[in-house]
């Protein structure tokens, strides 16, 4: 039994490590493709339905769209490290639409509650500092001008970019919670991963046939972008969707959300590798900070579960003992 529990605790721990670093590649090969003048539109499309193609079969024989645009825009406009920054704040936003949905409860004398409201506001306030002060360059590999690729000032694609990436962390969230409910009443991970992916491909296909009118746009070649694309497809969708929703369903949301802020270091690392990506002082600040306050959070939600674990623990050993005495 103690090997089966670290075994339990070990798969899921895995998952999400190989989910995060899945996410994190998924940031920097994006960038890659739409500076090499892929369509961030078309590759949602592209990227989706290939992934809905492949999960088909796993789907039948075993038994979030405008997020997808604003994590794309977000990162076209600003970085793969600033968007990286923005999930960690997914704990903060589920936190706030628990409360709405009274699937949470606060204490305000409990030390556990205030922890849980003060790292919520820290997290967002964080996610301000990461958005709208980007500081010197802490390391600087080259010049990344070529990153502002829209017709803004460089502060402002910044500004918008980050709060893209926020709005698709709040997206997120109302994801997580309702995906909870999923899982418990149909456990089948591959079913429910298949039809999401499917049903964001027919919606983001609308949305891109409306915005991209140039018929060239859609033209697949043999380039970097079709590389993205099954990237994209295999990795940074089909699989990193299975994991989740796997270890989401083994572990639970609190769990999963853990491993948020990994995600920063494995997306300054490749984004510093492959793409030259400068990682400025704003960033590391308003990361440390995003960091402690998702971590406050954590910590009074882990309190508050171990403190109900405590009281349903059935205190039956102290009546055996006296009926031996």
């Amino acid at each position: 039994m103690v090997n089966m529990n670290g075994r339990n605790k070990l798969l899921p721990f895995v998952g999400m490590i190989i989910a995060v670093l899945a996410q994190s590649g998924s940031m920097v090969v994006i960038k890659v493709a739409m500076k090499d003048g892929m369509n961030k539109y078309v590759l949602v499309v592209y990227s989706m339905a290939l992934s809905t193609i492949l999960l088909l079969p796993f789907a039948f024989f075993i038994n979030r769209t405008l997020g997808q645009i604003m994590t794309y825009g977000g990162i076209e406009l600003s970085s793969p490290t600033l968007a990286s920054a923005m999930l960690n704040l997914i704990p903060a936003f589920t936190f706030v639409l628990a409360l709405l949905f009274r699937m949470e409860k606060i204490y305000w004398r409990h030390s556990r509650s205030q922890a849980k409201v003060v790292g919520t506001i820290a997290s967002v306030a964080g996610a301000f500092v990461v958005i709208f002060y980007k500081g010197p360059p802490i390391f600087k590999i080259h010049s990344s001008s070529s990153y502002n690729t829209l017709q803004f000032s460089p502060n402002l694609n910044w500004i918008l970019g980050g709060l893209l990436c926020a709005g698709d962390s709040l997206l997120s969230s109302i994801w997580y919670i309702y995906q909870v409910s999923v899982t418990r009443k149909y456990p089948a991970v591959i079913v429910i991963v298949f039809f999401q992916v499917f049903f964001i491909t027919i919606q983001s296909g609308l949305f891109a046939l409306i915005v991209v009118r140039d018929p060239s746009e859609w033209e697949l070649k043999l380039d970097m972008g079709l590389i993205v694309i099954f990237y994209q497809a295999i990795g940074a969708i089909g699989i990193r969707y299975l994991l989740q929703t796997w270890c989401v369903q083994r572990a639970g949301p609190l769990f999963c959300a853990m491993f948020k802020p990994v995600g920063i270091v494995f997306t300054v690392l490749l984004g510093s590798i492959f793409l030259g990506d400068d990682f400025y002082l704003g960033s590391l600040i308003g990361a440390v900070i995003i960091v402690v306050g998702f971590y406050a959070v954590q910590w009074g939600k882990a309190s508050e579960e171990k403190g109900i674990q405590n009281l349903e623990t059935p205190c039956n050993v102290a009546p055996l003992l006296q009926n031996k005495a």
